[in-house]
């Protein structure tokens, strides 16, 4: 299967338009990744989430992180999942980022689960 590469169309601080071929939009929520210059030298550094389908083969993206240096052209994977949290005795103590990354000097956090299932968690709260 071949990966879906979608290109920015438009950058509006920390919204992104994003084009896709013909019947590969991705659904909303999905999870994008975009290699970003001016947060560091990583592949596929910044993650933007989907949030509206605007027609003509365009989603509306929302940036989890700066979109500076961001321009018309660059391109964009999609992942084909939501964004994704970890959840679990790994994470306890740490501390990350809107997307399950550490920033807290430490190593990578293993366990992931899908961010409805940590969500759902709120239901059993006082």
């Amino acid at each position: 299967m071949s990966e879906n590469v979608g290109k920015i169309v438009q950058v509006m601080g920390p919204v992104v338009d994003v084009e896709f071929e013909p019947g590969k939009l991705p659904t909303i929520y999905t999870a994008l990744l975009i290699t970003n210059p001016v947060i560091n030298d990583e592949a596929d550094n910044l993650v933007v989430e989907v949030a509206q389908h605007l027609g003509d083969n365009v989603v509306r993206t929302i940036a989890m992180d700066i979109s500076d240096g961001l321009v018309r052209g660059m391109e964009v994977r999609d992942t084909g999942k939501d964004i994704m949290m970890p959840v679990g005795e790994a994470s306890l103590g740490r501390v990350l980022n809107v997307v399950g990354r550490p920033v807290d000097s430490f190593c990578e956090v293993s366990y992931w689960f899908r961010k409805e299932w940590l969500f759902n968690l709120n239901f059993y709260s006082l």
